[in-house]
């Protein structure tokens, strides 16, 4: 039985289609599409989405074998958030049936799908080694001399920087030229990208926050709207529990890269047939796994079958993950719950997880392709970032004003404090796909002038 007296969020909060920066013109009166569907489709008609298509997620770009992209990606946990938050939903307004707010439940589907596409909207190209190129580029290279320049929470930002804190400054930050509040997405579907809600002092090495000293007042105010519990840190830092809705988000994400990153290593031949079999079906029980053999019995293409019980894996998933959820509900609101949601499916599925996890580090994180990458994508990286950072902090130098020339004029290269010079070029390079960046990287080195005879 739930404590009365320990505070707790309420739904009826959580569930919120106020629009960031847009207040004023906020309406109740509902339409043919809703607020937060409206995310949606402005977010996939969007230039930051659209760019997503060539920025690596896992495996070297492209091929004659398609693997997936940051964008790909984004739309398939789109779709399996969906899945999950549609399952919630169902028993959630089981649970709270003759409240008069029940039917916000209706919408959490559409909230948690917007908020999957935009997970990754922060995220620079190369992958990972694209956030992490950044983090030392201040902390272990040549912009380690600026940090008696700036705030420890500054300092935090750029040494721990974090591609869940730039989704959220990218989604809300008004870029010069466009309109308050950012994207002007609604305020549930703002919080439910959040994975990390406090700042970047409390990320403790791990380069996990989730927004930067610049955007902190937005989350407060995101936050305080939507009645988020808060959980200063140590020093009084800010610090939240998370919006519940992140869960599935977070669950949604894990479940599309763990599953499709052995499917797309399966298609390259990295891993065995059998193998991947026997891995997929190790989710199910001895009844299950005879029923599934037997329809692979009538299918004679090897990706075929890995599809037939990729599809199968997920759909159990989320099924596991609903139930969690559910069963969590309380502690989630009281923001107690411990871990993700993952950890708590039953447990033959969450070995069989962790399996596949082991195996994707194993074989895959750390095979020969991925790793040149992740090499080569630091080095593009770390020359754009040596080169602009130069440029803003010392304009009078040979060459640095047609540098900067070439930096969109929506980033403020121009800002009236280091700090701000410093976002701007992060904001440029992080928007960068891998393309773009190392096409650049090649004109900057002279490797790609174009000569006319």
């Amino acid at each position: 039985m739930n404590n009365l007296t320990t505070p707790r969020m309420q739904w009826d909060r959580l569930i919120c289609d106020k629009r960031f920066g847009l207040e004023e013109y906020h309406d109740d009166k509902r339409g043919v599409r809703s607020d937060f569907l409206r995310d949606y489709d402005r977010l996939v008609f969007s230039s930051p989405f659209r760019r997503l298509q060539n920025k690596t997620q896992v495996f070297p770009l492209p091929g004659s074998i398609f693997v997936h992209n940051r964008l790909t990606h984004s739309l398939e946990v789109a779709c399996v958030g969906r899945s999950l938050a549609t399952e919630v939903a169902l028993r959630l307004r089981r649970r709270y049936a003759g409240a008069e707010w029940a039917d916000k439940f209706n919408n959490i589907g559409e909230i948690v799908s917007a908020a999957c596409l935009a997970h990754d909207l922060g995220n620079p190209p190369f992958g990972h080694s694209g956030e992490k190129a950044i983090a030392t580029f201040f902390s272990e290279g040549a912009g380690n001399v600026l940090k008696d320049q700036l705030t420890p929470q500054q300092w935090a930002d750029l040494t721990q920087f974090d591609g869940n804190a730039n989704a959220f400054r990218l989604l809300t930050h008004r870029f010069n030229g466009r309109r308050p509040g950012g994207f002007a997405m609604t305020y549930s579907m703002l919080a439910s990208i959040v994975k990390y809600p406090y700042e970047s002092t409390l990320a403790d090495g791990k380069n996990k926050f989730g927004f930067f000293s610049s955007e902190q007042s937005d989350f407060v105010k995101v936050a305080e709207e939507l009645g988020m519990l808060p959980l200063a840190g140590p020093q009084g830092e800010v610090r939240y529990a998370r919006h519940p809705l992140v869960y599935l988000v977070e669950a949604a994400d894990d479940i599309c890269y763990e599953v499709m990153d052995i499917e797309d290593a399966h298609k390259l031949g990295w891993l065995p047939t059998q193998q991947v079999i026997d891995l997929l079906l190790s989710y199910f029980t001895p009844d299950n796994t005879a029923r599934m053999q037997s329809v692979m019995a009538h299918v004679d293409d090897p990706n075929e079958k890995i599809a037939y019980l990729r599809s199968s894996v997920i759909g159990k998933l989320v099924s596991e993950c609903a139930l969690a959820f559910v069963e969590n509900e309380d502690v989630i609101l009281e923001g107690r719950f411990q871990g993700v949601l993952l950890d708590h499916i039953s447990p033959l599925a969450r070995e069989a997880y962790r399996h596949s996890n082991e195996l994707s580090w194993s074989k895959i994180y750390r095979a020969s392709d991925v790793v040149d990458i992740d090499l080569a994508g630091t080095s593009i990286i770390t020359f754009l970032l040596e080169r602009l950072v130069h440029a803003v902090r010392h304009p009078q130098c040979n060459d640095s004003q047609r540098l900067v020339s070439k930096v969109p004029r929506q980033y403020e290269i121009g800002a009236p404090t280091l700090y701000g010079k410093i976002q701007a070029v992060i904001d440029h390079v992080s928007g960068m796909t891998d393309v773009y960046a190392l096409d650049l990287y090649r004109k900057l080195n002279g490797m790609s002038l174009k000569i006319n005879n």
